[in-house]
């Protein structure tokens, strides 16, 4: 590592990979990308159904948990990040979704113009390989493939339920309309996961001007008369600081940009200096505005065995895990969350708020599956689930630090459902799941409801089973919010008030969530952020 560059980017995950693609394509300057997990190198990473093991260990896995959420039988909520270069996007569950229209039209309305939705399709379009080729919504010159993998068992019967229940069938959910009942693409291809590390770093890493330092913490931006000089790191067990002769690109999350930023002085005046942190930029909104899309998941005893099923003995597990490696083939060789919907809680609703995601068998949170630990609410049985979740929260929560250090984790205040309007939206979604499973399209294969059950009856009832069992399907955004407004934490370009040559580029940017699954528009995001820096350059 050398002791200054143009462009230091912190954060290797699914923002992170594509700007030092972009940026470093310019070899006139220098690039700089700084990640805290190791490199890529678990070749399990690339296995689709290792997703599921990752979520519930800390392998590759930040495992934060949220302080107790009082709208949750002030339970503490688990939140897996991605710890490994690519980030979020070497662990998740691959679902490829946009959000629709309504979402970017939304920040444009706030003064955001370049955000709209048509301004961004092109930037969705750049970096897709969409496998039925280039159309009016989808590129296929890209590095990331976008595709639907071979279908499991089951999935005919939810789409066949879906337009029972009256829902439209949905060929494309990234396509002209959000609504209805489909497949999902997904970030795959050939059996095997494409990471933003994969996808975006592997084909440039030789390129001279591009260096990659894993395994080294952010302590914090050095900021010096009101501009971002450089960083100071931990790398090796030793602080060393780099200059930025161009810029400072904040990448590291909804999470860890916030603390980032108010470890580095940026951030509410009053609580940093309670904690001893010299004030660089009173910026009140680092932090807060914090959203996450809350999920029930509901199940179902099946006569039949689930696909799944099988793999819950170590010897099959391990059979599909090698064939997955070396053939690209089997059961591990997708991930079987691919099925799903999108609909609306109420009729008047301008665009859809709930999302459903498919299972054809049970939550590895819920069995005894190899490589985790055997869970409580054990279920042994052959079953199917679905999970729901509220797509446009009210609610509002906030990241905090604990104190000065910057290696501490910091404070997760979630605050999901203090809006009674998310409190109705889920009790509906846990309506509608119930409807869909009620459809001829499961007669013979639909057992009795296992979660939350038949005695749960009443609204009060359903309200009582979302505040035990409610949990994050993992998109948290917005702690940074991008805005036109003074009390915006960045501009419009992404740039953050109060300081010059830095920005903050990845998903807490968000003035609000989308409707979908967050890594295609984190990605889409970090594509918009290099235009805008290489256009400043």
């Amino acid at each position: 590592m050398k002791t200054g560059y143009d462009y230091i980017i912190l954060g290797g995950g699914s923002a992170g990979c594509v700007l030092a693609n972009r940026l470093s394509a310019d070899p006139s300057c220098s690039v700089l990308l700084v990640e805290a997990g190791p490199r890529d190198w678990d070749p399990l990473i690339r296995v689709p159904l290792f997703a599921g093991i990752y979520y519930r260990t800390k392998i590759h896995n930040w495992a934060y948990l949220t302080e107790p959420e009082p709208h949750l039988d002030n339970r503490r909520i688990e939140w897996p990040r991605g710890r490994v270069l690519g980030g979020s996007s070497a662990i998740n569950g691959m679902i490829y979704t946009r959000g629709n229209r309504f979402d970017y039209d939304q920040w444009a309305q706030l003064g955001l113009r370049e955000w709209s939705y048509e301004k961004l399709l092109p930037f969705f379009k750049k970096f897709e390989n969409f496998e039925d080729g280039e159309n009016e919504w989808h590129g296929a010159d890209g590095e990331l493939p976008v595709t639907r993998p071979a279908a499991w068992p089951l999935f005919d019967n939810f789409i066949e339920a879906g337009q029972q229940m009256g829902l439209p069938f949905n060929p494309d959910f990234n396509g002209e309309s959000q609504d209805g009942v489909g497949r999902y693409h997904t970030s795959s291809d050939n059996g095997g996961r494409w990471s933003t590390a994969r996808a975006f770093i592997d084909p440039v890493r030789s390129r001279a001007n591009l260096e990659i330092v894993t395994g080294a913490s952010v302590l914090r931006v050095v900021v010096e008369k009101g501009k971002a000089r450089g960083v100071d790191l931990l790398a090796q067990g030793m602080k060393c600081n780099v200059a930025a002769a161009r810029e400072v690109i904040v990448s590291c999350g909804a999470i860890s940009s916030p603390t980032v930023l108010m470890h580095s002085g940026i951030g509410p005046a009053d609580e940093l200096r309670a904690l001893g942190i010299e004030v660089a930029a009173d910026a009140p909104g680092v932090g807060k505005n914090l959203q996450d899309h809350l999920n029930v998941r509901l199940e179902f005893k099946s006569p039949k065995e689930d696909p799944l099923f099988a793999l819950r003995r170590f010897d099959r597990a391990a059979i599909a895990v090698a064939r997955a490696l070396l053939f690209k083939t089997g059961p591990a060789a997708s991930f079987p969350l691919q099925t799903g919907a999108f609909l609306r809680s109420r009729r008047d609703l301008a665009a859809p708020d709930l999302q459903m995601h498919f299972l054809p068998g049970v939550s590895s949170g819920r069995i005894r599956a190899p490589f985790l630990k055997t869970p409580q609410g054990l279920y042994e049985g052959w079953g199917m689930s679905c999970n729901v979740c509220h797509l446009r929260p009210e609610s509002r929560g906030r990241i905090t630090l604990r104190n000065a250090d910057p290696i501490e984790r910091p404070m997760i205040f979630a605050n999901y459902l203090s809006a009674e309007s998310d409190r109705i939206a889920i009790r509906e979604g846990v309506k509608k799941v119930r409807e869909i499973f009620a459809q001829k399209a499961f007669d013979g294969l639909r057992g009795d409801e296992t979660l939350p059950g038949h005695n749960v009856k009443t609204d009060a009832d359903i309200d009582a089973f979302v505040r035990k069992s409610g949990a994050s399907i993992y998109h948290p955004v917005g702690t940074c919010r991008m805005g036109v407004d003074p009390a915006s934490v960045v501009d419009e370009e992404l740039r953050v008030r109060g300081v010059e040559g830095l920005r903050v580029i990845d998903a807490s940017v968000m003035p609000y969530l989308v409707s979908a699954n967050t890594n295609a528009p984190t990605i889409m995001i970090a594509e918009r952020g290099a235009a805008f820096i290489r256009a400043a350059a």
